[in-house]
């Protein structure tokens, strides 16, 4: 069996001895404890040494990412291939398996390959020869930095500096779009102003304006590729009784020369648009299946790059973007907001108003993870942020489910709709409602009615107005007053005879009303008499 170790030096070759002491996985330690030992077991057969720190980073990369580079290529060529039936120990098994497509070699590894590999590096001096202890370690550390700043500023994949680029050019294209557009329809509209209320799109109006030129060519003009047959036929219809102005055919080219502006900037933004979602794509997956690829690029922009926008907590992440709100609100010492450039994710738009400040939230937390993965993992794949968006969705829903769980008044139960049934009432009208002057006892109006009588007659007589006379009001025996103790039994008839008496009481006071107001009537026609007789 041949043995493939990669070195920060070069390639090394190895051949075991004794392959049986490789059984004894646990023990494999014991047999290079010292160099003579090691020397039993493994020998070196061939080492292949980098000329410079370029070719060693290259090698090293290509490893990495499970690739076979030219000078590992050349070496398994050269010393492998003369003795193919020998199997070939790698440490990685995905590089196992290129080689065996590539080179037609058998390759193997295990428990067993990890186990010698590591018992190699740790007598590694004394089998590679040649290479003194400071040279390797100068070697070793020189490539961990060289491999290290690679992977995380120089890699082609994870150039960020082009997002930043391609959002802001995004962002100014869709002002620049905006002026142009509104500036046509204005100008054009001069001559034909029914054609901005018939026509809504943007990029159709300006076709159509482009097309058609003069509206009294909208009669001759086919614009069935640009427009549906209904909104063709309502502009040839507009065209006819058209209240616009005539302009000249130098004003009709100049207006024509801007929507082929306006026709080629937004045919420009789609295709940056497509550009940057690729670069997304390639560059932070997870972050982009989180939030999507505009907010994602937006974020990133924000921070200056993915690596700075890594290095921010999730609450951070948030408010990004509300930096203004937030210090205002530090300064005030009100509520700081709870989204910044998060809010225009799907996933915040979609839920409602009072669970948009925890989703964003929850969003943020998911999103940073995402982001790290993206900027220091190695992988390229988005299965992390599928799996986040799918935990992040369930909670949504279960979030909007509590809020109906809630309206149908028990906790466990979801909200149950009764069954409709039509019920027709004839209700009468209540004219009580419609007084907003407060009710009164009929013995409170008649004694205020009393005392204004009293008060309006005259006073030449010398005689003093009478004052009401206030009846005695009479004290009930209650339960409580009676010192005799009662029974259940005896409380039970006074119950009885008080619900008998009540209506009697109500009775009798209804007679002595009447007899009070007849009385009044009797001195009232006796004083007046006696006026009479006095003149």
């Amino acid at each position: 069996m041949l043995v493939l170790f990669e070195t920060a030096a070069g390639y090394a070759i190895f051949k075991v001895l004794d392959e049986s002491k490789l059984q004894q996985v646990d023990s494999l330690y014991k047999e290079f404890e010292t160099p003579e030992k090691a020397n039993k077991v493994v020998k070196l057969k061939h080492f292949e040494k980098f000329t410079d720190t370029t070719e060693a980073l290259a090698a090293a990369t290509a490893l990495v990412e499970g690739k076979i580079g030219k000078s590992l290529k050349k070496v398994l060529k050269k010393v492998v291939a003369k003795e193919a039936h020998e199997e070939l120990a790698v440490s990685d098994a995905k590089l196992g398996g290129v080689i065996k497509d590539k080179l037609e070699l058998s390759c193997v590894h295990s428990s067993a390959v990890a186990e010698l590999m590591r018992c190699i590096r740790s007598q590694m001096e004394s089998l590679i020869s040649g290479l003194p202890p400071k040279e390797m370690s100068a070697m070793s550390l020189g490539l961990a930095h060289s491999l290290s700043r690679y992977k995380l500023k120089f890699s082609p994949d994870k150039v960020d500096t082009m997002i930043v680029q391609a959002i802001s050019l995004l962002d100014d294209l869709d002002k620049e779009l905006n002026n142009y557009i509104m500036r046509c329809r204005e100008w054009y509209g001069w001559h034909f102003p029914e054609l901005g209320k018939v026509v809504v799109d943007n990029l159709a109006y300006c076709k159509t304006v482009l097309k058609i030129g003069d509206r009294t060519n909208v009669a001759t003009t086919d614009l069935s590729e640009i427009l549906p047959e209904e909104v063709e036929a309502e502009v040839k219809l507009a065209a006819e009784i058209s209240m616009g102005t005539e302009v000249s055919e130098q004003d009709i080219a100049n207006i024509r020369h801007l929507c082929d502006q306006v026709i080629e900037i937004s045919d420009y933004r789609a295709q940056l648009y497509d550009y940057l979602k690729n670069r997304m794509t390639a560059i932070a997956p997870n972050l982009t299946v989180m939030v999507g690829e505009l907010v994602g690029a937006r974020l990133i922009s924000h921070a200056g790059s993915l690596l700075n926008l890594a290095k921010h907590p999730a609450s951070t992440v948030q408010i990004l973007g509300a930096e203004k709100a937030l210090f205002r609100a530090l300064k005030t010492r009100k509520d700081t907001p709870k989204y910044g450039l998060i809010y225009h994710a799907s996933l915040v738009g979609q839920t409602t108003a009072k669970n948009k400040g925890k989703i964003s939230r929850m969003l943020a937390a998911k999103a940073s993870l995402a982001i790290r993965y993206d900027a220091l993992g190695e992988d390229t794949n988005a299965e992390m942020g599928v799996e986040n968006r799918a935990k992040l969705e369930a909670r949504l829903r279960q979030l909007e489910d509590r809020g109906i769980r809630k309206i149908s008044g028990s906790g466990k139960a979801m909200a149950r709709a009764d069954k409709y049934q039509h019920k027709s009432e004839v209700k009468i009208y209540d004219p009580s409602g419609d007084s907003t002057i407060p009710s009164t006892s009929k013995k409170r109006k008649f004694e205020e009615v009393e005392q204004q009588e009293a008060a309006e007659e005259p006073t030449t007589s010398g005689m003093k107005p009478k004052k009401p006379k206030k009846e005695p009001q009479v004290q009930e025996e209650t339960p409580e007053t009676s010192a005799e103790p009662e029974t259940p039994k005896k409380k039970k008839k006074k119950k009885e005879k008080k619900a008998v008496e009540e209506p009697a009481e109500e009775l009798k006071e209804e007679e002595e009303e009447v007899a009070v107001m007849e009385s009044t009537e009797k001195k009232k026609k006796k004083k007046r008499k006696k006026e009479e007789d006095d003149e």
